[in-house]
């Protein structure tokens, strides 16, 4: 059932309200990309496995059961969304959350959905 209003009545206030909590055509093709990325089963759990610390590609691997190409692969796509971040010691390059927020997100999410 769609719910209908019963009288045809705008509520100026309200609607200046709503309004103005919409951001921008750009800033919300940004957060869709954004959630399309965190709609990937395997990099939510590249990124909940980031959450006990930094880890190198062969260390995400071994934790995922998945090979080295597949993890690289949504690294990628994790760092274009800025998610996750690099650095590099000697031949080895270690990810990590980019910053708090991330699993700030990921821990309210799961919060959330135990309601």
């Amino acid at each position: 059932m769609v719910a209908q209003c019963g009288e045809r009545v705008v509520h100026p206030a309200a609607v200046r309200a709503s309004k103005a909590r919409i951001p921008s055509n750009g800033d919300l093709e940004r957060m869709g990309f954004f959630f399309k990325v965190l709609g990937d089963p395997t990099r939510l759990k590249i990124l909940h496995a980031l959450l006990a610390g930094e880890l190198c590609v062969c260390d995400i691997g071994e934790t995922l059961d998945m090979g080295v190409s597949a993890v690289s692969h949504q690294l990628a796509v994790l760092k274009t969304a800025q998610l996750v971040q690099h650095r590099r010691e000697g031949k080895v390059i270690y990810y990590s959350l980019n910053d708090e927020h991330v699993g700030s997100l990921l821990g309210s999410t799961r919060t959330h959905l135990a309601e």
